[in-house]
């Protein structure tokens, strides 16, 4: 129900990413089965709460921007635990930085900080402004004139 990097390449969460935004910026989302997808997309959250990007993977602060964004393109974010996953994004945030790693007791490093906090914000965090999941920019300065 995925997509990879070729025709039957496996499935990975980063490049559905960017087939489920590229559709839906030409108004081609029509196309995706969002049901298969969707369902896809939400068997990557595991025991941790956390989101890998494929199956056998590890949990990854990463995969919560590229799957949560995908389920809110699909209108299919309702379909995993979002206290739970929050849980362990804010697991993986740095006391002293406020930074966040790729997993509980990492380091945090700007390329997961940044899919953390967008990744905070499709789950509702009030502390966070609104992100676009297609653009992963701040709405408000998509609205500009």
């Amino acid at each position: 129900g995925g997509f990879g990097s070729r025709p039957g390449a496996e499935s990975h969460a980063g490049l559905i990413y960017t087939c489920v935004g590229t559709l839906a910026i030409t108004g081609h989302l029509h196309y995706v089965d969002s049901d298969l997808l969707g369902w896809w997309l939400a068997e990557r959250q595991l025991d941790s709460g956390g989101l890998n990007g494929r199956p056998e993977k590890l949990p990854d602060v990463c995969y919560s921007w590229w799957v949560l964004a995908s389920l809110k393109i699909l209108n299919r974010l309702h379909w995993i635990d979002k206290e739970k996953l929050k849980e362990f994004m804010l697991a993986c945030q740095d006391s002293e930085t406020g930074g966040f790693a790729d997993r509980p007791g990492d380091l945090p490093d700007p390329f997961h900080t940044l899919f953390g906090i967008a990744g905070l914000s499709l789950l509702g965090e009030e502390t966070v402004g609104t992100v676009n999941p297609v653009f992963c920019m701040p709405q408000e300065v998509l609205d500009r004139d």
